[in-house]
């Protein structure tokens, strides 16, 4: 991918995230019963959805390297994994600071967060898997699989608040009343708010891949300069 096609989509980043700010600060009514602690909802909603993509891409790229073997899917398999925690950390910590006036408690073990919670885990384990372990193929493919197994976490937490009794909020944009919607300037920030968080993931993710590529690229260099310098060396 060339820099100006990152740099184009830092820049549509930049533009959605100004609007998505003014939205959710000036644009949008203030809730009638949370009050003004609700618009961190338009961030904690957006931050959600981009982290499940972004383990749902890691499983994706896992699967098709244990099937084609090729570098490109692990690398872009491992900065999903790294642009994705960054965003489930986010949806962790605004959920908490959403919960402290609302539920009176930092935290509860609530289904929800507690899937949530496991999933953060375990993609921490991929992640220390990949830092601490040599960059082989070995590990690439176990890498793989973790990543795999970990994104069954995903359709876990999004419909744990039907499997079990639980205290946190479905939302639904298309529901009126004090769980839904209720103004369509509500809806219309989601959007873009939604639009402005998936533009930074893709940015980021491009950023990060476009690094490891790099990375790739340097160590075959490597390897056949090492080999090149052994044929020479047996002459």
């Amino acid at each position: 991918m060339s820099r100006n096609t990152i740099n184009s989509l830092g820049l549509l980043t930049l533009v959605l995230m100004v609007a998505a700010l003014f939205m959710v600060f000036v644009y949008v009514p203030t809730e009638a019963v949370q009050g003004i602690v609700q618009r961190i909802f338009y961030f904690h909603v957006p931050c959600a959805w981009v982290a499940f993509a972004a383990f749902a891409l890691v499983a994706i790229s896992g699967i098709f390297y244990l099937w084609l073997g090729q570098q490109v899917w692990d690398d872009l398999g491992y900065a999903a994994a790294e642009s994705g925690m960054v965003f489930c950390t986010l949806v962790l910590v605004t959920g908490s600071i959403w919960a402290r006036p609302i539920w009176g408690a930092w935290w509860t073990w609530d289904s929800r967060l507690t899937t949530t919670l496991i999933l953060w885990l375990l993609y921490c384990g991929y992640l220390m898997l990949r830092a601490m372990a040599d960059d082989t193929p070995q590990v690439a493919r176990f890498a793989a699989v973790v990543g795999i197994v970990a994104a069954a976490d995903v359709p876990i937490i999004i419909v744990s608040v039907r499997l079990w009794r639980t205290i946190h909020p479905a939302v639904l944009v298309t529901r009126q009343g004090t769980h839904g919607l209720e103004d369509p300037r509500m809806v219309a920030t989601l959007l873009v708010s939604m639009a402005a968080f998936t533009a930074l993931f893709a940015w980021l993710l491009m950023l990060r891949f476009a690094t490891l590529r790099t990375r790739t690229r340097l160590s075959l260099l490597a390897r056949e300069l090492g080999r090149t310098r052994a044929a020479v060396g047996d002459l």
